[in-house]
């Protein structure tokens, strides 16, 4: 996958917002888009492979989903704010 979707630029809207210093150096190292696309395809691996156990345990596709989207949405996109410093 070599564009944003949807995911990819949810986690620059929030990297710019809360990651400053990290999307500083990021893009001064040209690995922005790089490392957001990164995260944008482990998360939509990670959400299907979610999606598709939680299906199995009886949830529906839109529980399934949710569920997945509880689980996976810190780990890659929506990152901690960086501490003050």
């Amino acid at each position: 996958m070599s564009e944003l979707l949807n995911y990819g630029r949810m986690a620059e809207t929030h990297w710019r917002e809360h990651c400053p210093r990290m999307v500083r150096d990021l893009e001064a190292r040209g690995r922005l888009v790089p490392a957001l696309l990164e995260a944008q395809e482990r998360t939509l691996d990670e959400m299907e492979t979610l999606m598709r156990q939680f299906k199995r345990q009886g949830l529906s596709p839109q529980q399934a989903h949710d569920q997945a989207w509880e689980l996976v949405r810190e780990k890659y996109l929506l990152l901690p704010p960086e501490q003050p410093t």
